[in-house]
């Protein structure tokens, strides 16, 4: 086995069988449908057109080209939105570093040559992000290639191994051919997400928020730029922004919707299942800076009388946030807010063992709390959460840490 680097087979000549040339290396395609990594076949630039050099002819790839068969024998390259063209999709282009969890230009390609049989195998290892790649490019033709490659060894590779990277394409249909699933991007933390959707262009945000997951999608939409995001929910499809809204806390969906056109949040409702409706449209009611207004309606609540046996079922059954399982409120007659157990004396209690005696001092403000008064009352107790009840002493939602932290970045 033998690496090869792409620019090192662009303009390539081509020797047929005979060793007469042929022509030159004008592309390199992957057909992902096929083989995710492999080399499908070299498009060659003959005096009778580009032709389809197959991968079972191909005897030797670098500074020349040699095939085992005559050019006669190679179809006709007819254009296909399947096939990844590795100078055209990828030199220069900007992929997404998975690992590095950043937005990079690629200055290069670098491909395993190997053996098999009577012919080569050529298949896609890693991009070159580096200087290493660019030099390579930049003195090809100019630069002998001895003097070329012991330049380049003097200079640190700074390569990303191919399944460490994320495809760029805001055609649709491209993305379902070339099985671009934003896979790699979809298993990072929400916040690293964000950065690197907010250094995309527009319609690149789109195609992301297209395709990755709707509960992740949620999740980075609630880490963005209030700007940005916003720019993206709007070009989405009213269905798919319907779908990722849905998987948003309330309270997050409900500012979010707050900054829409009132037009397009009325559109997005309308398709949004009727549960998660009612309890966004209730939040937009509020005022944006109160407490209401940060809530949100999804947390714990058992009653007063219950076991902590009730609370862990409670806890089995809570599709709500990480962040609002941290206390479990009690209530009394009519819902009243009576108390709160922290989710540690719930881990170290007994399942039989009554909720009420496991209750500490809780903190909680009426709707119409301001929020540099909320953030206030976070700083004095140290709070996790922040219970919010209404005028008659109802738990109407909580106020979680993170909402403050996010509100407080955001002034």
């Amino acid at each position: 086995m033998s690496l090869v680097a792409l620019s090192e087979l662009l303009g390539a000549t081509v020797r047929d069988a005979t060793g007469t040339v042929r022509g030159r290396v004008r592309e390199i395609a992957v057909a992902p449908q096929d083989h995710p990594t492999r080399v499908a076949f070299l498009i060659v630039k003959t005096s009778d057109g580009e032709r389809m050099l197959p991968l079972d002819s191909l005897k030797a790839a670098g500074a020349s080209v040699r095939a085992s068969t005559d050019s006669s024998l190679w179809d006709a390259y007819v254009p296909s939105d399947g096939v990844l063209l590795l100078k055209r999709d990828l030199l220069d282009q900007q992929i997404i570093d998975v690992h590095g969890r950043k937005v990079v230009r690629v200055n290069d390609v670098d491909l395993e040559s190997t053996p098999i049989n009577s012919h080569l195998l050529l298949n896609v290892v890693s991009v070159d992000v580096g200087a290493r790649g660019a030099i390579r490019r930049l003195s090809k033709g100019v630069v002998p290639w001895f003097t070329l490659r012991a330049l380049l060894e003097k200079i640190p590779p700074r390569v990303i191994p191919w399944q460490y990277v994320d495809l760029l394409e805001t055609d649709p249909a491209r993305r379902v051919k070339l099985k671009i699933a934003y896979k790699g991007l979809a298993q990072m933390h929400p916040a690293d997400i964000a950065d690197i959707v907010e250094d995309l262009a527009p319609a690149e945000r789109e195609a992301v928020f297209e395709t990755i997951d709707e509960e992740v999608a949620a999740e980075t939409l609630e880490e963005l730029d209030p700007d940005v995001k916003v720019a993206i929910v709007e070009s989405l499809d009213k269905d798919r922004a319907a779908d990722i809204v849905e998987e948003m806390d309330p309270d997050a969906a409900a500012d979010l919707l707050g900054e829409l056109r009132e037009e397009h949040s009325g559109e997005i409702l309308k398709e949004m299942e009727p549960e998660e409706r009612q309890e966004v449209t209730q939040l937009l009611e509020f005022g944006e800076h109160t407490a209401a207004g940060r809530m949100t309606t999804e947390f714990i609540a058992v009653a007063e009388t219950g076991l902590v046996d009730d609370a862990i079922e409670a806890l089995k059954a809570f599709e709500g946030s990480r962040e609002a399982v941290a206390t479990i409120y009690l209530t009394g007659s009519g819902l009243q807010l009576t108390g709160a157990v922290p989710l540690v004396k719930i881990a170290i209690s007994s399942p039989a063992a009554q909720l009420s005696p496991l209750s500490e001092p809780y903190v909680a403000c009426a709707a119409d709390t301001p929020q540099d008064e909320v953030a206030a009352l976070f700083d004095k107790y140290n709070l996790i959460t922040l219970a919010v009840v209404d005028a008659h002493g109802r738990l109407a939602g909580i106020i979680t840490a993170d909402d403050v932290i996010t509100m407080l970045r955001h002034q």
